[in-house]
């Protein structure tokens, strides 16, 4: 059985918008993990009472800013500073992970060139994470739909870029939803990815609502999930149509068979 770990920026909302809140919730709804975004408008010392006191893992938390890298030689100061304040809030959370996104690359270079300026600027971000304990995940996102502009929005680039990272500390996220999203086949995604996934994300498609909202046939993509080798946690980070925790109800059910 999957572990699930819902995003408390979208769900148990209905607690407040206090994130220990919202992270005892998901412990009384039953859940041992969560997921969220960034800390920057945190109470990091509160969530992680919280965490600690209900016994919940914080599965992953995003870097921010969520730079936009725009030419050849621009000032990177600001990427790697907020990537030394997630980690550094990451290991005080117990989180294992943090997400990195890719911008929107170097205008004037073509793909190539713009993922081998990503492979530079990533072996940086592991050079200076070393010894941190925090596995560095990159995200590949839809641009059909949500991030329009992005770079990564296929993810045998992000696979391209982590292969030429080449560390143990440092993985991609693949987001079912952002992938069928983009038009990608999963199972054709996650055996070219094979041993760099080191986190998952869901939601439904089309309209990024709970897993039952949309049209994604989940015991047959949970079962593709399976047999590509990932036994690690699924965030759920989706807008739900209903209350949480009726929106949870149906991939609870469906993960607890796969």
């Amino acid at each position: 059985m999957y572990q699930l770990s819902p995003n408390i920026e979208l769900l148990f909302t209905e607690a407040g918008s206090d994130a220990a809140d919202r992270v005892r919730a998901a412990a009384a709804a039953g859940f041992d993990a969560v997921e969220m975004w960034g800390t920057s408008d945190k109470d990091v010392k509160s969530l992680a009472d919280a965490l600690t006191e209900t016994g919940v893992a914080l599965t992953s938390l995003l870097a921010e800013p969520r730079t936009n890298f725009t030419l050849p030689g621009t000032d990177l100061g600001p990427f790697f500073e907020g990537l030394d304040r997630a980690v550094e809030n990451a290991r005080l959370l117990g989180c294992p992970r943090v997400v990195l996104g890719s911008g929107i690359g170097f205008p004037g270079a073509k793909r190539p060139q713009n993922l081998q300026k990503l492979v530079e600027v990533f072996s940086q971000a592991v050079e200076r994470t070393r010894g941190s304990g925090v596995k560095l995940v990159l995200e590949p996102v839809n641009t059909r739909v949500d991030h329009p502009g992005a770079l990564l929005d296929r993810t045998a680039d992000a696979v391209l870029v982590a292969r030429g990272v080449d560390s143990d500390s440092f993985g991609i996220l693949y987001d079912l939803y952002h992938s069928v999203t983009e038009g990608e086949d999963p199972a054709k995604e996650l055996a070219n990815a094979a041993g760099l996934v080191d986190y998952v994300q869901i939601a439904d498609a089309p309209g990024r609502g709970e897993p039952g909202s949309g049209a994604i046939d989940w015991p047959r993509h949970l079962s593709v999930l399976r047999a590509a080798g990932y036994n690690g946690p699924i965030g759920l980070e989706y807008f739900p149509t209903v209350p949480s925790a009726e929106s949870l109800a149906y991939i609870r059910s469906a993960a607890a068979g796969a």
